[in-house]
């Protein structure tokens, strides 16, 4: 399957890897991203740079959350399909700049929603975020588990999203998948996410913060391994028949929650171990108390997305790390 799609947030991290890989697979990729500053704007500007080496990707700049903006866009491109990637991502910023949260998720995503409606796709997928679990300590996270207490700002405007979304494909029949991601890592990352502040403080010699004393599980997630799953996913469009009993489908609604992660969550110190091993040199390690609005564990249970796309690539988390290392040293000139 190949056409026209369009993708918000195409000049962040995920966003980056998915239109690169759609590209490389015949689609016709129309981007928007807003450039925020929330980090390095060169990383972004760069990564639309690679993009724009093809002749089937254009890019827009241009604020989500701007009234009309997205309509104007989906009108005149009348994409097949529409993945919405872009927000105002990061639990501890978001006690800092709440606001920008609202704008980007809730105000931004409303707009998404108001262009499918008036010019439906034939899928309509959205990112959302294993954060919205929260205080559920029951693992694996399957998709059907509740999650009604959300413990951060973050985590909370992504789970509206998941109930806006829900609305708008129960009232007006939009197909829509949106996904939980959980904790991706890999070449072209945010420098906000902790293995990207690990190798940078690593290589600089300096010291790095580790929360609740270590005593902490990731389900790392390798962004190629995650764009697989959203490429394969875009076929997979959510109808009247579920998977199985597992499936989140919606009675009411074509319109599922699906989980992409590893499926097996690691140690933060192994985590460390492998930057270690791939930096070679011994992290200094401040040991820190739980950040506020952050969860100890996650953990995906993958029996939803496995029904519906096959079986998924499973990057070790030493390879993983180790390309990102690569990456940066070659990136950063270091």
């Amino acid at each position: 399957m190949a056409g026209k799609i369009f993708i918000t947030g195409s000049a962040g991290f995920i966003g980056y890897h998915l239109s690169q890989r759609l590209l490389d697979a015949g689609w016709q990729v129309l981007g928007l991203d807003g450039m925020s500053d929330y980090y390095d704007v060169a990383l972004k500007e760069r990564r639309h740079a690679m993009l724009r080496q093809n002749q089937g990707f254009r890019a827009v700049e241009g604020l989500l959350e701007a009234p009309g903006l997205v309509r104007g866009l989906v009108e005149e491109f009348r994409p097949d399909v529409i993945v919405h990637l872009a927000a105002q991502a990061g639990v501890r910023y978001s006690i800092e700049a709440p606001r920008s949260y609202v704008d980007a998720n809730l105000i931004g995503t409303f707009e998404v929603l108001e262009a499918a409606r008036a010019f439906p796709p034939q899928h309509l997928l959205l990112a959302s975020t294993s954060s919205v679990f929260g205080a559920n300590t029951e693992m694996p996270y399957a998709e059907t588990h509740k999650a009604d207490h959300q413990m951060s700002f973050y985590a909370a405007t992504k789970k509206a999203t998941e109930a806006m979304a829900h609305s708008y494909a129960h009232l007006y029949g939009l197909p829509t998948t949106m996904f939980r991601f959980f904790t991706v890592y890999g070449p072209w990352g945010r420098p906000d996410m902790a293995l990207f502040k690990f190798v940078k403080a690593i290589l600089a010699g300096e010291a790095i913060d580790v929360y609740n004393h270590g005593d902490m599980r990731r389900d790392f997630t390798y962004i190629d391994d995650l764009a697989i799953g959203i490429e394969r996913l875009i076929a997979a469009v959510p109808g009247t028949k579920a998977a199985g009993a597992f499936d989140s489908l919606s009675p009411v609604a074509p319109w599922r929650v699906v989980n992409i992660g590893n499926g097996a969550p690691v140690q933060l110190m192994e985590f460390v171990a492998a930057i270690e091993a791939a930096t070679g040199a011994e992290a200094r390690k401040n040991l820190m108390p739980m950040q506020p609005g952050d969860v100890p564990a996650t953990w995906a249970d993958a029996t939803l997305i496995e029904a519906l796309t096959g079986p998924l690539p499973r990057t070790d988390i030493r390879e993983g790390v180790r390309r990102f290392v690569d990456w940066y040293r070659d990136y950063y000139r270091v």
